[in-house]
């Protein structure tokens, strides 16, 4: 199971949000290249880097940041936030992304979602499936809907997704154990390569979920909060 820590955006700073909310913000470091510098000191090889500016604003906004962390590091970057036409995913991809995670365009303008697929390639291409009380979530988490979270990944994997990053926003940043429950009813019904994210905060939380069939699993705010050590993370890799 891949380890993947999260590298959350705005102003150009390293923050975590609690479930999503902007007025819980918290820098943890003015510079993100340190972060992912001693991420991958600690054999770790791989970020999830959200531009949560370009998230709530529907452009990208960090890009620099993006290219500073894919020029001085080794780090496998999956990049996302803001993300709005294909030009903005040759942008990112040109910047040192590996791969790019799109959930509000998959939700609000499927056929778009469907032509990055095809044009990227299933390899390149993450479906975002963020989803509070089982519905779906967008625009940074701001913009909720009706449309049930199975339904959502069972429909794009039938249309040739490979990878799908779930989150449940009530558990991120609560530091209080993932919905592993969740991702096996998913992974009971979907073959799909599922990443976990949100409230993982132990070893054991990893244990689960990489029993569960989890692909990968995020973390964020526990490594910020001391809750897990970047040493730990890394002898999981």
């Amino acid at each position: 199971m891949r380890i993947i820590v999260a590298i959350d955006i705005i102003g150009g700073k390293c923050v975590r949000l609690t479930r999503g909310d902007f007025n819980t913000k918290k820098v943890y470091n003015e510079d993100p290249l340190e972060v992912a510098r001693q991420i991958e000191d600690n054999g770790i090889n791989f970020i999830h880097l959200v531009d949560l500016d370009g998230a709530k604003n529907k452009k990208i906004e960090n890009i620099k940041v993006l290219e500073k962390i894919a020029g001085k590091t080794s780090l496998k970057i999956d990049f996302g936030g803001g993300l709005r036409s294909y030009e903005d995913l040759i942008t990112v991809f040109n910047a040192g992304a590996r791969q790019v995670t799109a959930g509000s365009i998959a939700l609000t303008d499927p056929y778009l979602f469907m032509e990055w697929l095809t044009r990227l390639g299933q390899e390149k291409l993450i479906l975002g499936a963020d989803c509070i009380d089982r519905k779906v979530s967008t625009g940074g988490w701001l913009e909720n809907s009706d449309k049930d979270i199975l339904s959502f990944i069972s429909d794009y994997k039938s249309k040739g997704v490979k990878y799908t990053i779930c989150t449940d926003i009530k558990k991120d940043g609560m530091l209080k154990g993932p919905s592993t429950a969740l991702y096996k009813e998913i992974l009971g019904s979907v073959k799909i390569n599922l990443i976990a994210s949100g409230g993982i905060s132990s070893i054991k939380d990893i244990e689960d979920l990489r029993d569960a069939g989890c692909e990968g699993a995020i973390i964020g705010k526990a490594v910020y909060e001391g809750k897990l050590t970047l040493t730990e993370l890394g002898r999981q890799c």
